[in-house]
């Protein structure tokens, strides 16, 4: 028998951007002539809906560009959540910001609506890597919006970097690091490019035109990121996350939990009650059947039981402290051995993984090899 859990967060997803970066694959429209207030108006709706069924710990607003909303609309936007999702037992309040379109009204507004953590789109400090990927800020401009967020008392500020970039070498990536590091801040993320359907790398790609490192740089590359953040004090608490102690991010470590929360807003995705849910994707679709339901799923899957052991394996095993053979057993009624005994042999023998104090977590090795380890786990 299941426990219930009484962990939630909420993902807000704000679909707008003034641009379109090169590799992206989430949600998006440009900003220019989309019925926005119409869409806040919608999500003001939605979010009403969920309240009925509890107040989340964590809120997580992303995109798109959250920050492309102009003064006048992002004020509204916390309006909406302070009035049905915000509660003093909140645990973590983000909200994701590019660098070009952070100033100080919109870090006063989220000052003044309790915002506790932002993350910045930094992706690299290489200037001609960002044109490359289609971003639209500088180096500098990024720099400077890290300042600027730390000069309005913002201290949990985590950056979003990217490596194994078109063209971008050790030394590039080196230098990103010593920048990043060099701001101060208590969190980093860091993910390498993934080239997806849909987007413009993948069409230069399938064209011959995208030059991309190889596996080998690409595994030299991570290494090189773990020893650099490592070295000055950001542990490596998740496969692509690095934090001072404390400042763990607390909204994405549910996702890696298995816990619920839900997700608001055009093309948003939930787990709520067992169920995984996708929201409808078009901006006008999705305004449409908030009106006509309250909410805008388009696809609902009720989760098994085995489908939720194997989440717990391989979203758990992306954090370094692994996945409690204990908290599994309480969790699901049955030791972790009976239903993956064999895979947890087989990943030890070949120096994937390891058990310790109770807990099943990466080997280094595993860390480089995680996607063969997260596989094991997938029978359904």
């Amino acid at each position: 028998m299941i426990k219930s859990n009484a962990h939630r967060g909420a993902y807000i997803h704000i679909p707008f951007c003034d641009h379109i970066c090169h590799y992206c694959d989430f949600n998006k429209v440009f900003m220019k002539n989309q019925p926005v207030d119409e869409y806040l108006d919608a999500l003001a709706k939605e979010m009403q809906h969920y309240r009925e069924d509890g107040l989340p710990e964590t809120i997580y607003i992303g995109g798109g560009t959250p920050t492309a909303l102009n003064e006048v609309q992002f004020e509204r936007l916390f309006i909406d959540i302070q009035k049905n999702l915000v509660h003093s037992s909140v645990r973590e309040f983000t909200v994701e910001a590019n660098p070009e379109s952070l100033n100080e009204e919109k870090l006063e507004i989220m000052k003044r609506f309790g915002v506790t953590r932002l993350s910045i789109g930094v992706q690299t400090f290489d200037d001609h890597l960002l044109q490359e990927i289609g971003r639209a800020h500088k180096s500098a401009d990024a720099a400077n919006a890290v300042k600027l967020a730390q000069t309005h008392g913002f201290d949990n500020v985590t950056l979003d970097l990217m490596f194994a970039l078109p063209g971008q070498t050790e030394t590039s990536l080196h230098e990103s690091l010593e920048r990043a590091i060099g701001l101060g801040t208590p969190h980093i993320s860091i993910y390498s490019l993934q080239i997806e359907p849909k987007t413009i790398f993948y069409n230069r790609m399938r064209s011959g035109k995208l030059r991309l490192p190889g596996e080998d740089i690409e595994a030299d590359m991570y290494g090189q990121i773990i020893f650099e953040l490592e070295k000055h004090g950001l542990h490596h608490y998740e496969i692509s996350n690095f934090a001072k102690p404390g400042y763990e991010g607390i909204h994405n470590s549910l996702y890696w939990q298995n816990e619920e929360y839900y997700g608001i807003g055009a093309g948003a995705h939930g787990y709520w009650k067992g169920v995984r849910y996708a929201n409808a994707g078009p901006v006008k679709k999705y305004i449409e059947r908030v009106h006509a339901h309250g909410h805008a799923r388009t696809s609902e899957h009720p989760v098994t039981v085995t489908e939720k052991m194997e989440e717990e394996m391989f979203l758990g095993l992306r954090l370094m402290k692994g996945v409690s053979t204990s908290h599994f057993r309480e969790k699901f009624g049955v030791p972790i051995d009976q239903i993956y005994g064999t895979q947890i042999a087989r990943l030890q023998e070949e120096g994937l993984l390891t058990e310790h104090h109770g807990r099943l977590s990466l080997t280094r090795r595993g860390i480089f090899l995680g996607n063969n380890v997260f596989e094991a786990f997938i029978t359904s």
